[in-house]
């Protein structure tokens, strides 16, 4: 099979693309990036695409499954409009483009608590992101909804402190539901997925996240 992946660049992308290289199920692993993505492997195509104009490059879009793993903060992003051009649009058109190219899978990284119907900025954005693909009739598709995700080596201090007192919480069995996982963890389950599930619609929360 061949994966195809945005997002590769990212805490979680970077951990994917080596599990999808070491492993036997994919023959090939293209990677779509603004700049050298830095490393180097027989199974490995690097295209250093403008992520502005999908339409330019969208016959590179093509393989059996997309692996959607983009996504920024609003801290990095800037401000709103940014964020949402980054954790929506770009997917949706990289999605549009896939769909067009018969990819049959998708996978994709949201976020727990995604809904369309939030008054919660980011979590209206990954919830419509959620449904837009859906319209999309992926033979599969599979979303997962994670929460607070560990970073290795982060410097994010907002993002230490956050999951220093969830598991705090966690502790004492409060929160259970948005349990923070690793990076490395995810990135196991998001490789395992496509062959482990079956076509359709596929939402993982937490508890199924782990079970998988």
């Amino acid at each position: 099979m061949k994966a195809l992946i945005i997002g590769a660049t990212g805490a979680t992308g970077k951990q994917l693309v080596d599990r999808l290289l070491g492993g036997n199920n994919y023959a090939s692993v293209s990677v779509f990036v603004r700049r050298p993505f830095g490393k180097s492997h027989p199974k490995l195509t690097e295209h250093i695409v403008d992520f502005s104009d999908v339409n330019s490059f969208q016959d590179l879009i093509n393989g059996d499954v997309l692996f959607s793993c983009l996504g920024t903060t609003l801290k990095d992003a800037g401000s709103k409009d940014n964020q949402w051009k980054i954790d929506f649009d770009i997917p949706a058109a990289f999605a549009v483009a896939a769909r067009k190219n018969n990819v049959n899978s998708l996978v994709l990284v949201s976020s727990y608590g995604a809904s369309a119907k939030s008054s919660v900025f980011y979590s209206k954005m990954k919830g419509k992101l959620e449904e837009y693909i859906d319209d999309l009739n992926f033979s599969q598709y599979i979303i997962f909804r994670p929460g607070p995700l560990i970073r290795q080596n982060t410097d994010r201090l907002g993002e230490k402190i956050s999951i220093k007192v969830i598991k705090l919480f966690n502790a004492i069995g409060l929160f259970k539901n948005v349990k923070p996982i690793s990076t490395s963890f995810l990135a196991d389950k998001l490789l395992k997925a496509p062959t482990a599930l079956s076509r359709g619609t596929t939402i993982l929360e937490l508890d199924r996240i782990i079970a998988l």
